[in-house]
């Protein structure tokens, strides 16, 4: 039998400086240089749309803390002989299922997302959300109101100290790491390297195999099952995919590699806690290397729409026809929306660029809007900005002239259809640009985010009540309106219905407009969020119709 270091009954305690322990210092060094670049850089470009949604906090503190367990391991070779009979059964007891826990937590994230966007795929309106409910006593009741992140780190923190807690009762109750105290019989006799070999395994370990089972047997062919309709284009399918298939191998060929005697060839070059670390190389690849590409493809796609948008803006300089112009935006977005597709080269050069343009998009935004929101919900986890701009549009369209002409503002006759309008555009503040209120808070920047909020804050936070300060780059958790409970549960549930279609119209604010308050408030935070979808969802999306007309035109010829 093999121990955790590779260590047996003829092992010299000494430090072993052969070309394999030297290798995997090396290669120790290079991998962990490595990694902290690519950690640097998600961090740098975390405000990437890509990145925000991802919530790289606690994806990379579970990196961190893996890799603590992978760094001492790839010196195992080298200094397994000198090292405390113990240190193996430390590590593995605490760094690596307390990394597992905080990994398996952030990914949780995922299916989250992907359901919460998905109301924001159904022709522009949210799901029907249940009305609040009467606040009931009791711990439990109390933590099924958590908020969900709240809900994922105390499971998370819960599976943590049941892992440390017993790892800590195993070396306490056992002699084999101390002679002074335990259970008598659980020691281990003989030559210091005898005892050394007989501590790098036994009874003292299975928490922490059985910990490594749980997350990669069970949690992880869960994420696997509940992840299998998710179609993305960030790749965090992939990812979760990648990671959760990297995990499967590592216990069972850890077991294999420290209770198989025909395993001790492997063990001398290769220690059986190796077999781990490969899964966690692959993690590392996936959950950092991996958003690294995405953010370079990201910027590169965003490099060739603003460069698309440039040679058709010259072009139609250059020839003096911006009255055509929006005529051939029109006309190329209903050719890609309705299937058609060009033969030639030059007239598909054409309607690349013209299609890439803020006239194309703002079409589709007022025309037909669905199938962008759709693949912006559903694809882009990204529908609020969709839903955000055609609100806005909706708002707009139906302002009075009393709203264009500060004058008439003041007019007594005027105040209703101005409050009115008032309470509509505070709907749409609270719902999409909110950092207290909104679910998915749309990226705007700091200077408008503080206009709007001296005209909206305040009135919100009367109107809804006060809510959390949510983070706009980890937009996880939901909001409800501020209603008064009805007297009973029944007719609750009678009411529900009604109740969902009209709230906006009967919950009303009803204290003095802000004087900052006009048919321009949202201008800024429209033409950014629109800025940001003709960059980043407009040319995904584009593509994928494009892929969608080249595939049904390949299925065409081959019937």
């Amino acid at each position: 039998m093999g121990s955790e270091y590779g260590n047996t009954a003829e092992t010299k305690p000494q430090i072993d400086l052969g070309p394999v322990t030297i290798w995997w210092a090396v290669w120790a060094c290079v991998w962990t240089s490595a990694l902290v670049a690519g950690m640097a850089y998600l961090i740098v470009h975390r405000n990437m749309p890509t990145l925000r949604i991802r919530g790289l906090a606690l994806s990379l503190t579970s990196i961190v803390v893996l890799h603590l367990y992978w760094v001492p391991t790839q010196f195992g070779t080298m200094l397994g002989p000198v090292l405390p009979g113990d240190c193996g059964y430390w590590l593995m007891g605490t760094l690596l299922p307390c990394g597992m826990a905080l990994f398996h937590g952030s990914n949780t994230r995922f299916q989250h997302v992907a359901k919460q966007q998905r109301k924001f795929a159904l022709d522009g309106h949210r799901l029907v959300e249940s009305t609040p409910m009467e606040q009931k006593d009791g711990l439990l009741n109390r933590f099924k109101q958590l908020r969900y992140t709240t809900k994922i780190l105390i499971y998370v923190a819960i599976a943590m100290f049941a892992q440390v807690f017993l790892t800590i009762l195993m070396w306490l109750i056992s002699r084999k790491y101390h002679d002074s105290w335990g259970i008598p019989g659980t020691e281990v006799t003989g030559t210091p390297a005898e005892r050394l070999a007989k501590q790098g395994a036994g009874w003292e370990w299975w928490p922490g195999v059985v910990s490594q089972f749980f997350w990669s047997w069970i949690v992880a062919p869960i994420v696997l099952w509940k992840s299998r309709k998710i179609h993305d284009t960030h790749g965090w399918r992939v990812q979760t995919i990648g990671c959760a298939v990297s995990s499967l191998h590592a216990t069972p060929m850890w077991l294999i590699g420290l209770y198989v005697p025909a395993m001790a060839p492997v063990n001398a070059v290769w220690v059986p806690p190796q077999w781990i670390c490969l899964s966690i190389m692959i993690i590392e690849i996936f959950t950092v290397f991996l958003p690294c590409w995405e953010v370079m493809r990201h910027q590169s796609l965003r490099q060739e729409t603003l460069e698309s948008i440039a040679r058709w803006e010259q072009k139609v300089k250059s020839t003096g026809s911006e009255a055509k112009s929006v005529n051939s935006d029109a006309t190329v977005v209903a050719s890609l929306m309705s299937g058609w597709k060009s033969n030639s080269s030059s007239s598909t050069i054409n309607s690349r660029d013209s299609i890439l343009t803020m006239g194309a998009l703002e079409h589709v935004l007022e025309r037909n809007p669905a199938p962008l929101q759709e693949f912006s919900a559903l694809r882009e986890f990204s529908g609020e900005n969709i839903v955000f701009l055609t609100s806005v549009a909706e708002w707009r369209a139906h302002l009075p002239a009393a709203m264009k002409d500060p004058a008439a503002r003041t007019d007594k006759k005027n105040r209703d259809v101005i409050r009115q309008h008032f309470n509509r555009a505070l709907h749409i503040y609270a719902e999409f640009i909110s950092t207290r209120q909104a679910e998915f808070p749309v990226n705007i920047s700091h200077q408008d985010l503080r206009k709007l909020e001296e005209v909206f804050e305040k009135p919100t936070r009367l109107l809804y009540g006060e809510e959390r300060e949510c983070d706009p780059t980890s937009p996880f958790d939901k909001f409800t309106f501020d209603l008064p409970s009805p007297a009973s549960t029944d007719s609750e549930k009678t009411m529900q219905a009604s109740m969902a279609g009209d709230i906006k119209d009967r919950v009303q604010y009803w204290g003095d407009i802000p004087e900052e308050f006009n048919a321009t408030v949202f201008d800024a935070a429209e033409a950014s969020i629109k800025y940001l979808v003709l960059t980043n969802t407009w040319p995904k999306f584009i593509k994928d119709r494009r892929t969608s007309v080249d595939s049904f035109e390949a299925l065409k010829l081959e019937v």
